[in-house]
């Protein structure tokens, strides 16, 4: 069943893991067998994938899309404003190697 699967980071609000958690132990009673928090995600993460043309889930999407931007650029403004830009006073642009002589460091 799982010949190719993969690990994912996957972080929630409270609210929707406790809701997933219901839902585990509805399945659970109904089914009399143990479902996980992890079968109740990956079952609607498979059945929401079924429907990529439902507008509810396109408007999820962009509502979510559009936090994701906020915080980051609330993140980048954290930083001074200067985002992208070089960051000066980072220190020498040469240190030693392992054999002790000088080397050019590379700028990020």
């Amino acid at each position: 069943m799982f010949a190719d699967k993969t690990k994912v980071l996957l972080i929630l609000s409270q609210a929707d893991l406790d809701r997933a958690r219901v839902v585990a132990g509805k399945a659970t009673t109904a089914l009399k067998l143990p479902v996980s928090l992890q079968i109740v995600l990956r079952a609607l993460i498979e059945e929401g994938l079924k429907h990529v043309d439902n507008p509810a889930l396109l408007d999820n999407i962009e509502g979510q899309a559009h936090a994701v931007r906020q915080i980051r650029s609330v993140a980048r403004q954290g930083w001074g404003g200067r985002a992208g830009q070089d960051r000066g006073n980072r220190g020498p642009a040469t240190r030693p190697g392992p054999d002790g002589r000088e080397r050019q460091r590379r700028r990020t």
